[in-house]
């Protein structure tokens, strides 16, 4: 259990807070599975290279990494103050989101369960 008061621990928390730009989508209608495809391609290079991967990319993540990207891109240079030159692409990840249950008529009346699985896109940028 944390000691001190509730704002202390507020205040130690924030002096910990990470500054780097990023950018993230929640609830993204693509599996955890299917999005790691595309950003384990970007991970680590420079935002150019990454731009150019996701555009040519076929798939369905890579249009929504892309988005996310130019959102890092543009956090980074209006909020940070940093050239769009010097980025990489220093972490990027995707988490669990809920998952849609839907059923599927069978045969003789039975029901299969679909699962629409959702997923939250993290893409943190870094300089060189």
């Amino acid at each position: 259990m944390a000691k001190g008061h509730r704002s202390q621990i507020k205040r130690e928390r924030n002096e910990v807070k990470d500054t780097r730009p990023s950018a993230k989508l929640s609830y993204a209608r693509v599996s955890v599975q299917k999005a790691c495809f595309v950003l384990d391609a970007i991970r680590g290079k420079d935002v150019q290279t990454a731009l150019a991967i996701v555009t040519y990319n076929p798939r369905y993540a890579s249009s929504l990494v892309k988005k996310l990207l130019e959102s890092a891109i543009a956090n980074a240079e209006n909020n940070n103050g940093m050239k769009a030159d010097n980025l990489y692409v220093a972490e990027c990840y995707a988490n669990k989101g809920p998952t849609m249950k839907r059923i599927r008529p069978r045969a003789q009346g039975r029901a299969y369960r679909i699962e629409k699985r959702m997923s939250h896109i993290t893409i943190v940028l870094d300089e060189k």
